[in-house]
């Protein structure tokens, strides 16, 4: 089958930084779906991974990169249940196997769900990985009770994939105040159109958010830097309030700054489930049915800004080279 990956890390405007290779179709393990990719997305995860994962190694075989995708059942195991041939299913992936790039893929199907059927599958591929991350970070780590109010979520990194999903999800499905941080016109707009109740500028973020009228915040997600706000999030955050992160950092942060308000720090990995086996593997396909019924009845919008087309390393080293900016606002798809 066709597939685009990497053997060594190189800048990606380097020739072979990715590669179109042939490779076998995927083995389908007893609680496997074997999908057809339609589409994917292109997360800054994939430029991290092909970064630090050839940087610890060459590989001898090439490495298969990817996370989101929709696609069609085309084959199934033995011990799969609630798929059928035919179906258009959606699911963000296992960092232990190998990823979307590729035009056939085996994924476990206790994390995948039916993908929402009111929008492409272009559109759809740009929600699995940000969608669970969101849900997970608003209601498994920071358990935001879906009632809460009068409280208060800064979202640091609003325009962001994930950004985007956790103002809308907590905008539709919570009390809370959102402020959300931009430091551009067209990013503040997109904060605004996705549900934040205010917009502040990251680059002085304690005075922004007082002068918004907030001495303080109940809770506050991390999608863009976190030792660069580390203070600020110290300084901002309530007492016995929580703060949630994706960014992992070298810098060594002074957590003892959160002891005197017995406030939390907590972090979200989407991948935990799928890495560990957990228990509780299967939440993640019931986070995904969620998400689609609520993409179906109009609730939550698709957050692609920009599609590719074709499944080849050119197509897929222009995504990487777009989403290496930092200035990608939503989601970058690729429709194969």
């Amino acid at each position: 089958m066709k597939a685009v990956g990497f053997l060594k890390s190189l800048p990606i405007v380097a020739q072979d930084s990715l590669l179109d290779v042939d490779l076998p179709e995927p083995e389908v393990l007893p609680n496997d779906l074997l999908v057809e990719i339609e589409a994917i997305s292109v997360n800054p995860a994939d430029a991290k991974r092909r970064i630090r994962t050839a940087a610890e190694q060459d590989h001898a075989e090439p490495f298969i990169l990817g996370y989101d995708a929709v696609g069609i059942v085309r084959d199934k195991g033995p011990e799969v249940t609630g798929f059928t041939k035919g179906d258009r299913v959606w699911y963000a992936g296992d960092a232990n196997r190998a990823g979307s790039y590729a035009a056939f893929q085996a994924v476990d199907h206790r994390i995948a769900s039916q993908a929402p059927s009111s929008v492409s599958a272009a559109a759809a591929a740009s929600l699995p990985l940000v969608s669970l991350t969101a849900w997970e970070m608003l209601f498994d780590r920071l358990q935001v009770p879906t009632n809460e109010a009068p409280s208060s979520l800064l979202v640091i990194g609003g325009a962001g994939g994930v950004g985007s999903i956790t103002v809308q999800l907590a905008r539709k499905l919570t009390g809370l105040h959102l402020i959300a941080t931009a430091s551009r016109q067209e990013t503040e707009d997109w904060c605004r159109d996705m549900g934040a109740h205010q917009v502040v500028n990251h680059r002085d973020l304690i005075a922004e958010v007082r002068a918004a009228g907030h001495e303080t915040v109940s809770y506050i997600t991390q999608y863009a830097d976190t030792a660069q706000h580390w203070d600020a999030m110290c300084e901002l955050i309530a007492p016995q309030g929580r703060i949630g992160t994706i960014v992992e950092t070298p810098e060594k942060l002074d957590i003892s700054a959160l002891q005197g308000k017995s406030a939390a720090l907590m972090w979200e990995l989407m991948f935990t489930r799928s890495l560990f086996g957990t228990v509780d593997m299967a939440r993640q396909g019931q986070i995904l049915d969620r998400v689609a019924r609520l993409v179906d009845d109009g609730i939550i919008r698709t957050t692609e800004q920009k599609t590719l087309h074709g499944l080849s390393a050119a197509t897929l080293k222009k995504a990487h080279a777009i989403i290496e900016t930092g200035r990608m606002i939503g989601k970058l798809v690729v429709a194969y």
